[in-house]
């Protein structure tokens, strides 16, 4: 992370989005006390369905438009998140003491290992370097803000894209959010 002077730039942010969604899998696979477990599962789903929201309204369009092979990186992501969210989807009808608990936990794991490999390794290095550090900074502000009206929820069947998050995706957030707060949803 970058000194406490030096403003954050979107790999940053999504850098330690990734660290927190993984250490927060940790902690679900480290608890034994069921509502625990779901609790610190909640938080991490609606956590990465943010994250994953951010991205494709903003680092998607980016990367399309600066990344040599951006159309394929893009559309290798949003496989990806289909997947993630399908897995995360499963978790509403498990209890947190199951084995079907444990299996989709370890299918989220693999697939977002998986996806914060391809982009660590690969795409947030050529964003640093195909773009000025000021639209990068400016890009964070961007995701950082879309966070905060996203949905907390998968919505697997919902399009992943840029247009459909920005003209609909608020309105889903704040269906969401309503929910979390009836149900005692931890999503923070």
């Amino acid at each position: 992370m970058p000194d406490a002077d030096v403003q954050a730039d979107v790999v940053d942010i999504l850098a330690t989005d990734h660290t927190e969604a993984t250490d927060l899998l940790a902690q679900v696979r480290a608890t034994t006390d069921p509502a625990r477990r779901r609790e610190l599962l909640d938080t991490a789903v609606s956590e990465l369905v943010r994250h994953a929201v951010a991205e494709e309204m903003y680092v998607y369009p980016a990367m399309r438009k600066h990344l040599a092979d951006g159309e394929r990186a893009v559309e290798h992501d949003i496989a990806e998140h289909k997947e993630l969210e399908a897995t995360m989807k499963e978790f509403e009808a498990v209890d947190a003491d199951s084995p079907e608990f444990d299996d989709a936990l370890d299918r989220l794991d693999a697939l977002l290992a998986d996806h914060i490999r391809d982009e660590e390794a690969e795409q947030f290095p050529q964003l640093r370097a195909r773009l000025p550090r000021e639209e990068l900074v400016e890009l964070g502000e961007k995701v950082q803000n879309a966070k905060k009206l996203a949905p907390t929820r998968p919505h697997p069947n919902a399009p992943n894209s840029e247009l459909f998050h920005k003209l609909v995706g608020p309105g889903v957030g704040l269906v969401d959010r309503l929910r979390d707060k009836l149900s005692g949803r931890t999503t923070a």
